[in-house]
Protein backbone atom coordinates (compact mmCIF):
# COMPACT_ATOMS: atom_id res chain seq x y z
CA UNK A 1 0.00 0.00 0.00
CA UNK A 2 0.78 3.75 -0.39
CA UNK A 3 1.19 5.14 2.60
CA UNK A 4 1.62 8.67 3.89
CA UNK A 5 0.50 12.76 5.61
CA UNK A 6 -1.68 14.87 3.85
CA UNK A 7 0.15 16.28 0.60
CA UNK A 8 2.86 13.95 0.44
CA UNK A 9 2.04 12.80 -3.29
CA UNK A 10 0.37 9.44 -2.58
CA UNK A 11 -1.94 9.93 -5.43
CA UNK A 12 0.92 10.86 -7.92
CA UNK A 13 2.52 7.60 -7.02
CA UNK A 14 -0.86 5.72 -7.74
CA UNK A 15 -1.54 7.63 -11.18
CA UNK A 16 1.74 7.57 -12.62
CA UNK A 17 1.84 3.67 -12.10
CA UNK A 18 -1.52 3.99 -14.12
CA UNK A 19 0.41 6.51 -16.81
CA UNK A 20 3.15 3.62 -17.57
CA UNK A 21 0.72 1.38 -18.09
CA UNK A 22 -0.08 2.28 -21.69
CA UNK A 23 1.55 0.04 -23.26
CA UNK A 24 1.42 -2.92 -20.86
CA UNK A 25 -1.75 -4.35 -21.64
CA UNK A 26 -3.24 -3.73 -18.41
CA UNK A 27 -6.27 -2.71 -17.43
CA UNK A 28 -6.45 -0.15 -14.72
CA UNK A 29 -9.46 1.02 -12.38
CA UNK A 30 -8.85 4.23 -10.48
CA UNK A 31 -11.52 4.35 -7.33
CA UNK A 32 -11.29 8.09 -5.77
CA UNK A 33 -13.31 7.96 -1.85
CA UNK A 34 -14.53 11.07 -0.46
CA UNK A 35 -12.24 13.01 -2.14
CA UNK A 36 -13.18 16.93 -3.53
CA UNK A 37 -14.96 16.79 -6.70
CA UNK A 38 -12.62 18.94 -8.38
CA UNK A 39 -9.36 16.31 -7.61
CA UNK A 40 -11.31 13.65 -9.42
CA UNK A 41 -11.83 16.02 -12.25
CA UNK A 42 -8.23 16.66 -12.31
CA UNK A 43 -7.32 13.08 -12.13
CA UNK A 44 -9.80 12.38 -15.40
CA UNK A 45 -8.36 15.47 -17.02
CA UNK A 46 -5.05 14.23 -16.95
CA UNK A 47 -5.89 10.45 -18.05
CA UNK A 48 -7.84 12.24 -21.09
CA UNK A 49 -4.98 14.04 -22.38
CA UNK A 50 -2.23 11.32 -21.33
CA UNK A 51 -4.90 8.55 -23.69
CA UNK A 52 -5.11 7.02 -20.26
CA UNK A 53 -8.90 6.57 -20.66
CA UNK A 54 -8.42 3.69 -23.35
CA UNK A 55 -7.96 1.72 -20.76
CA UNK A 56 -8.52 3.10 -17.61
CA UNK A 57 -12.17 3.58 -15.57
CA UNK A 58 -12.72 6.02 -12.91
CA UNK A 59 -15.17 4.79 -9.93
CA UNK A 60 -15.72 7.93 -7.19
CA UNK A 61 -17.92 8.29 -4.57
CA UNK A 62 -16.75 12.26 -3.66
CA UNK A 63 -17.02 13.62 -0.28
CA UNK A 64 -20.18 15.13 -1.49
CA UNK A 65 -21.95 12.17 -1.85
CA UNK A 66 -23.65 10.07 1.09
CA UNK A 67 -21.34 8.02 3.13
CA UNK A 68 -23.06 4.37 1.85
CA UNK A 69 -21.67 5.83 -1.42
CA UNK A 70 -18.38 6.25 -0.03
CA UNK A 71 -18.58 2.79 1.87
CA UNK A 72 -19.41 0.75 -1.30
CA UNK A 73 -17.43 2.59 -4.05
CA UNK A 74 -14.46 0.51 -3.72
CA UNK A 75 -16.84 -3.14 -3.71
CA UNK A 76 -17.85 -1.68 -7.21
CA UNK A 77 -14.87 -1.04 -8.62
CA UNK A 78 -13.67 -4.33 -7.57
CA UNK A 79 -16.58 -6.03 -8.66
CA UNK A 80 -16.04 -4.27 -12.05
CA UNK A 81 -12.11 -5.43 -12.01
CA UNK A 82 -13.49 -9.04 -11.57
CA UNK A 83 -15.41 -9.04 -14.52
CA UNK A 84 -12.26 -8.33 -16.56
CA UNK A 85 -10.50 -10.59 -14.43
CA UNK A 86 -12.97 -13.62 -15.45
CA UNK A 87 -11.66 -12.54 -19.08
CA UNK A 88 -8.49 -13.54 -18.33
CA UNK A 89 -6.84 -10.10 -18.36
CA UNK A 90 -4.76 -8.18 -15.58
CA UNK A 91 -5.95 -5.41 -13.88
CA UNK A 92 -4.62 -2.56 -11.68
CA UNK A 93 -7.15 -1.48 -8.73
CA UNK A 94 -5.83 1.82 -6.98
CA UNK A 95 -8.27 2.92 -4.00
CA UNK A 96 -7.57 6.14 -2.84
CA UNK A 97 -8.43 6.03 -0.16
CA UNK A 98 -9.56 3.18 2.47
CA UNK A 99 -9.25 5.67 5.22
CA UNK A 100 -11.79 8.15 4.44
CA UNK A 101 -13.50 4.22 3.45
CA UNK A 102 -13.29 3.57 7.09
CA UNK A 103 -14.58 6.59 8.07
CA UNK A 104 -17.74 6.40 6.38
CA UNK A 105 -18.58 2.79 7.71
CA UNK A 106 -17.20 4.58 10.85
CA UNK A 107 -20.26 7.11 10.62
CA UNK A 108 -23.06 4.01 9.03
CA UNK A 109 -22.14 1.82 12.28
CA UNK A 110 -22.61 4.52 14.84
CA UNK A 111 -25.92 5.84 12.93
CA UNK A 112 -27.01 2.14 13.36
CA UNK A 113 -25.93 2.35 16.98
CA UNK A 114 -23.73 -0.37 16.99
CA UNK A 115 -20.71 -0.92 19.58
CA UNK A 116 -17.95 1.29 19.23
CA UNK A 117 -14.83 -0.11 19.82
CA UNK A 118 -11.08 1.45 19.28
CA UNK A 119 -10.84 4.96 17.90
CA UNK A 120 -15.15 4.65 17.98
CA UNK A 121 -14.67 2.16 14.75
CA UNK A 122 -16.87 -0.69 15.06
CA UNK A 123 -15.35 -4.52 15.99
CA UNK A 124 -15.77 -5.86 12.53
CA UNK A 125 -13.70 -2.58 10.89
CA UNK A 126 -10.63 -5.25 10.02
CA UNK A 127 -12.76 -7.45 7.92
CA UNK A 128 -14.05 -4.40 5.96
CA UNK A 129 -10.98 -4.16 3.83
CA UNK A 130 -9.65 -7.60 4.73
CA UNK A 131 -12.83 -8.94 2.47
CA UNK A 132 -11.91 -6.19 0.12
CA UNK A 133 -8.25 -6.67 -0.65
CA UNK A 134 -8.02 -10.43 -0.42
CA UNK A 135 -10.51 -10.55 -3.84
CA UNK A 136 -6.83 -9.24 -5.33
CA UNK A 137 -5.37 -12.28 -6.89
CA UNK A 138 -4.09 -14.46 -9.87
CA UNK A 139 -6.31 -17.04 -11.58
CA UNK A 140 -4.82 -20.45 -12.62
CA UNK A 141 -4.44 -20.61 -16.38
CA UNK A 142 -7.64 -23.25 -15.47
CA UNK A 143 -9.10 -20.21 -14.61
CA UNK A 144 -8.01 -17.97 -17.42
CA UNK A 145 -5.12 -16.73 -15.83
CA UNK A 146 -6.45 -13.24 -15.26
CA UNK A 147 -5.19 -11.23 -12.50
CA UNK A 148 -5.92 -8.15 -9.83
CA UNK A 149 -3.69 -6.12 -8.32
CA UNK A 150 -4.73 -3.90 -5.10
CA UNK A 151 -3.17 -0.40 -4.86
CA UNK A 152 -4.49 1.03 -1.58
CA UNK A 153 -4.22 4.22 -0.37
CA UNK A 154 -3.71 5.21 3.54
CA UNK A 155 -3.69 8.65 5.29
CA UNK A 156 -1.50 9.15 8.73
CA UNK A 157 -1.79 11.61 11.03
CA UNK A 158 1.74 13.10 11.37
CA UNK A 159 3.16 9.94 10.26
CA UNK A 160 1.98 7.46 12.93
CA UNK A 161 2.04 4.17 11.28
CA UNK A 162 1.23 2.65 14.26
CA UNK A 163 -2.77 3.69 14.43
CA UNK A 164 -5.37 1.66 14.07
CA UNK A 165 -6.74 1.70 10.55
CA UNK A 166 -2.58 1.64 9.11
CA UNK A 167 -2.07 -1.42 10.99
CA UNK A 168 -4.53 -3.18 9.84
CA UNK A 169 -4.06 -2.42 6.63
CA UNK A 170 -0.17 -3.45 6.88
CA UNK A 171 -1.15 -6.53 8.02
CA UNK A 172 -3.48 -7.33 5.05
CA UNK A 173 -0.86 -5.93 2.32
CA UNK A 174 2.03 -7.37 0.65
CA UNK A 175 4.30 -4.18 1.93
CA UNK A 176 4.25 -0.69 2.25
CA UNK A 177 5.64 2.64 0.78
CA UNK A 178 6.11 5.14 3.45
CA UNK A 179 6.11 8.67 2.32
CA UNK A 180 7.65 11.27 4.74
CA UNK A 181 7.05 14.91 5.00
CA UNK A 182 10.30 15.63 5.72
CA UNK A 183 11.52 14.13 2.41
CA UNK A 184 8.80 15.73 0.59
CA UNK A 185 9.26 19.17 1.75
CA UNK A 186 13.45 18.75 1.32
CA UNK A 187 12.89 18.32 -2.77
CA UNK A 188 13.00 14.63 -2.42
CA UNK A 189 9.76 13.03 -4.75
CA UNK A 190 8.54 10.98 -4.69
CA UNK A 191 9.45 11.11 -0.72
CA UNK A 192 10.26 6.99 0.25
CA UNK A 193 11.38 6.52 3.57
CA UNK A 194 13.47 3.58 2.71
CA UNK A 195 13.52 2.45 6.14
CA UNK A 196 9.94 2.26 7.03
CA UNK A 197 9.22 0.89 3.80
CA UNK A 198 9.11 -2.60 3.37
CA UNK A 199 8.45 -5.57 0.69
CA UNK A 200 7.21 -8.66 1.44
CA UNK A 201 7.50 -10.55 -2.17
CA UNK A 202 10.75 -8.18 -2.57
CA UNK A 203 12.65 -9.26 -6.07
CA UNK A 204 9.93 -11.80 -6.68
CA UNK A 205 8.26 -8.56 -8.26
CA UNK A 206 11.04 -7.37 -10.04
CA UNK A 207 11.81 -7.99 -14.02
CA UNK A 208 15.42 -9.93 -14.13
CA UNK A 209 17.07 -6.60 -15.53
CA UNK A 210 15.56 -4.43 -12.56
CA UNK A 211 16.81 -6.86 -10.07
CA UNK A 212 20.08 -7.29 -11.37
CA UNK A 213 21.03 -3.64 -11.10
CA UNK A 214 18.30 -2.56 -8.26
CA UNK A 215 19.72 -5.60 -6.04
CA UNK A 216 21.46 -4.03 -3.33
CA UNK A 217 19.66 -0.56 -4.24
CA UNK A 218 17.28 -0.48 -0.47
CA UNK A 219 20.14 -1.25 1.09
CA UNK A 220 22.57 1.00 0.60
CA UNK A 221 19.90 3.55 0.44
CA UNK A 222 19.00 3.04 3.72
CA UNK A 223 22.48 2.71 5.19
CA UNK A 224 23.36 6.27 3.04
CA UNK A 225 20.82 7.63 4.80
CA UNK A 226 21.80 6.74 8.25
CA UNK A 227 25.90 7.03 7.76
CA UNK A 228 24.32 10.91 6.37
CA UNK A 229 22.49 11.64 9.63
CA UNK A 230 25.73 10.32 11.57
CA UNK A 231 28.08 12.56 9.35
CA UNK A 232 26.58 15.90 10.12
CA UNK A 233 28.50 15.38 14.05
CA UNK A 234 32.03 13.80 12.83
CA UNK A 235 34.82 16.10 11.63
CA UNK A 236 36.86 14.08 9.58
CA UNK A 237 35.64 11.43 7.34
CA UNK A 238 37.51 8.46 6.09
CA UNK A 239 37.63 7.97 2.11
CA UNK A 240 35.63 5.19 2.31
CA UNK A 241 32.75 6.89 3.97
CA UNK A 242 33.24 10.01 2.12
CA UNK A 243 32.96 8.11 -1.07
CA UNK A 244 30.01 5.98 0.04
CA UNK A 245 28.12 9.22 0.97
CA UNK A 246 29.21 10.70 -2.71
CA UNK A 247 27.58 7.41 -4.05
CA UNK A 248 24.60 7.83 -1.88
CA UNK A 249 23.79 11.44 -2.63
CA UNK A 250 23.95 10.71 -6.23
CA UNK A 251 21.55 8.16 -5.96
CA UNK A 252 18.81 9.93 -4.29
CA UNK A 253 18.98 12.75 -6.89
CA UNK A 254 18.95 10.15 -9.73
CA UNK A 255 15.54 8.51 -8.21
CA UNK A 256 13.70 11.98 -7.79
CA UNK A 257 10.94 11.68 -10.27
CA UNK A 258 9.34 14.58 -12.38
CA UNK A 259 5.64 14.39 -11.79
CA UNK A 260 3.48 12.78 -14.21
CA UNK A 261 6.23 11.42 -16.37
CA UNK A 262 7.08 8.21 -15.72
CA UNK A 263 10.13 6.36 -17.54
CA UNK A 264 9.87 2.80 -19.04
CA UNK A 265 11.40 -0.11 -17.54
CA UNK A 266 14.98 0.23 -19.78
CA UNK A 267 15.15 4.18 -18.83
CA UNK A 268 15.00 3.66 -14.52
CA UNK A 269 17.71 0.14 -15.55
CA UNK A 270 19.74 2.91 -17.10
CA UNK A 271 19.76 5.59 -14.75
CA UNK A 272 20.06 3.09 -11.72
CA UNK A 273 23.12 1.52 -13.31
CA UNK A 274 24.68 5.05 -14.16
CA UNK A 275 24.52 5.98 -10.30
CA UNK A 276 25.18 2.50 -9.04
CA UNK A 277 28.30 1.71 -10.79
CA UNK A 278 29.70 4.92 -10.07
CA UNK A 279 29.57 6.34 -13.03
CA UNK A 280 28.06 9.67 -11.60
CA UNK A 281 30.63 10.00 -8.87
CA UNK A 282 32.72 12.94 -10.76
CA UNK A 283 29.25 15.05 -11.54
CA UNK A 284 28.56 17.70 -9.07
CA UNK A 285 25.14 16.86 -7.61
CA UNK A 286 23.10 20.11 -9.03
CA UNK A 287 23.87 18.69 -12.65
CA UNK A 288 22.71 15.55 -11.72
CA UNK A 289 19.03 16.67 -13.61
CA UNK A 290 20.62 17.98 -16.39
CA UNK A 291 22.52 14.46 -16.52
CA UNK A 292 19.59 12.62 -16.56
CA UNK A 293 17.92 14.60 -19.05
CA UNK A 294 20.57 14.85 -21.20
CA UNK A 295 21.10 10.82 -21.12
CA UNK A 296 17.52 10.17 -21.68
CA UNK A 297 17.76 11.67 -24.81
CA UNK A 298 20.84 10.35 -25.76
CA UNK A 299 19.46 6.96 -24.58
CA UNK A 300 16.18 7.19 -27.33
CA UNK A 301 18.41 8.50 -30.06
CA UNK A 302 21.45 6.90 -30.20
CA UNK A 303 19.98 3.97 -27.73
CA UNK A 304 17.12 2.99 -28.99
CA UNK A 305 17.63 -0.39 -30.10
CA UNK A 306 19.16 -1.44 -26.57
CA UNK A 307 16.04 0.20 -24.79
CA UNK A 308 13.42 -1.45 -27.07
CA UNK A 309 15.63 -4.95 -26.24
CA UNK A 310 15.47 -4.33 -22.68
CA UNK A 311 11.74 -3.51 -22.44
CA UNK A 312 10.99 -6.92 -24.91
CA UNK A 313 12.97 -9.30 -23.37
CA UNK A 314 13.45 -7.92 -19.53
CA UNK A 315 16.61 -9.78 -19.12
CA UNK A 316 20.11 -7.46 -18.82
CA UNK A 317 23.46 -9.67 -20.02
CA UNK A 318 27.10 -8.87 -19.82
CA UNK A 319 27.51 -7.43 -23.54
CA UNK A 320 23.92 -5.49 -22.47
CA UNK A 321 25.83 -3.80 -19.42
CA UNK A 322 28.57 -3.00 -21.62
CA UNK A 323 26.80 -1.50 -23.87
CA UNK A 324 24.97 0.74 -21.40
CA UNK A 325 28.23 1.65 -20.53
CA UNK A 326 29.50 2.94 -23.49
CA UNK A 327 26.47 4.90 -24.09
CA UNK A 328 26.37 6.56 -20.69
CA UNK A 329 30.07 7.12 -20.98
CA UNK A 330 29.53 8.91 -24.83
CA UNK A 331 27.56 12.03 -22.39
CA UNK A 332 29.67 11.72 -19.47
Amino acid sequence: MIIGDRGTGKTTIAIDTILNQAQENVICIYCGIGQKNSKIAGVVELFRKRGALNYTIVVSASASDPAASQYLAPYSATAIAEYFMDQGKDVLVVYDDLTKHAWSYRQISLILRRPAGREAYPGDIFYLHSRLLERSCRLSDKYGGGSITALPIIETLEGDLSSYIPTNIISITDGQIFLETDLFNSGIRPAINVGSSVSRVGGNAQTKAMKKVAGKLKLDLAQYREMAAFSQFEGELDEETKKFLNRGARLTQILIQKKNKPYSLALQIALIYAANTGLLDSIPIHDIAEFETKLVIHMETNGKHWLKKINKNKIMDEKDGKDLEKLIKEIT
